[in-house]
């Protein structure tokens, strides 16, 4: 009768510990996100805001960074939650556009990171959603280079515009291409495209030495033609 005692306690103590869950930790790969009122707000990557002076006021700031703070994957974000700002990062609104949101950022091109309520609207920065016919300058940058982001080259002419859009859309898709990396990474340049929007849209261009190319959508190949925008002064 003892034998048959401990036999259920030993049982019973092993069911037990099987259904006690255990704690997980991951590495995540965080979205860039902002909660802030009950939205959440995803980064514009392919995006920078077209001018300061449409930053209004400041509507709350940064409570808790998740990255590198949270290893739960089933952690729920709360209001006040970002995933890469610190804690006490100011989040400013913009005029007349109550779907976007703005934070100060040294490394952005005119200064701030741009957010959208993905509960709101959907995300519409891809080369494809560019209106060409809108756009009326073009700034050139030079990316990662000891300065931060070098302007090139400002391109407001008709023809000019009209010049480096007609190299872009006439690039040849081969996803198959990959780039000389011999003498090191390629050069990076980005592409800023002004319209009337807040949002000005932004591309990358790269250059191995040899080819240049950009990522649309598949990777694409453009003429060296694009060099003359691309050339410093």
């Amino acid at each position: 009768m003892k034998k048959w005692c401990l036999f259920i306690v030993s049982l019973l103590l092993l069911t037990g510990c099987r259904s006690m869950p255990f704690e997980q930790h991951s590495v995540i790969d965080w979205v860039d996100f902002i909660k802030l009122d009950g939205q959440t707000y995803d980064g514009v990557y392919s995006g920078v805001l077209a001018d300061q002076n449409l930053v209004n006021k400041m509507i709350g700031t940064v409570q808790f960074k998740v990255a590198d703070n949270v290893t739960n994957p089933n952690y729920k974000i709360k209001n006040g939650d970002a995933a890469f700002h610190e804690k006490g990062t100011q989040i400013f609104n913009i005029k007349g556009h109550p779907n976007l949101i703005a934070v100060k950022s040294k490394s952005s091109i005119n200064g701030y990171q741009v957010y959208y309520s993905r509960d709101k609207i959907d995300y519409k920065w891809h080369f494809k959603d560019m209106p060409t016919e809108k756009v009326k300058k073009i700034e050139v940058y030079q990316a990662y280079t000891s300065e931060g982001n070098k302007l090139i080259s400002e391109i407001t002419q008709v023809e000019e515009v009209k010049s480096l859009l007609h190299l872009l859309v006439s690039s040849e898709v081969n996803s198959a291409f990959e780039p000389n990396t011999e003498k090191g990474d390629p050069t990076y340049y980005e592409m800023i495209f002004y319209t009337e929007d807040p949002i000005a849209f932004k591309f990358g261009i790269q250059f191995d030495g040899a080819t240049y190319f950009w990522h649309p959508w598949d990777t694409a190949i453009l003429s060296n033609d694009i060099q003359r925008f691309t050339d410093q002064e």
